[in-house]
């Protein structure tokens, strides 16, 4: 079965750090770039975070230097670190290839990530 599934996320408070997974099916994951999404409330869905199979990143500037992309090729998995969290990082943060008009059709649940000032 394709699919993209995400955990890690939580309540945490301003300043704290929270670590994001995703586990996602080989068809998706092998050799290609992936990223992290992020839709708060009545926004849409933004690119925070990418990385190629070979480990090269990229990230928005409202994270950069707070948050790493990370990628396990064996596991078919991403992980995104997040340091320093402030309230406006508030979201559902979803994986999926990158950019967005390569993404897989079928999104997963996302986690949600609260913090709170």
């Amino acid at each position: 079965q394709v699919q993209l599934v995400e955990s890690g996320g939580g309540l945490v408070q301003a300043g704290g750090s929270l670590r994001l997974v995703c586990a996602a099916s080989a068809s998706i994951f092998s050799f290609n770039r992936m990223g992290w999404y992020r839709q708060a409330p009545g926004k849409q869905r933004e690119l925070v975070a990418d990385i190629t199979s070979g480990g090269s990143t990229n990230y928005a500037d409202s994270v950069k230097g707070r948050f790493t992309i990370s990628r396990d090729n064996a596991k078919n998995t991403v992980y995104l670190q997040m340091n320093s969290l402030k309230p406006e990082d508030t979201a559902v943060y979803y994986c999926n290839r990158a950019p967005a008009f390569l993404a897989y059709r079928v999104w997963g649940q996302g986690t949600q990530v609260t913090v709170s000032s």
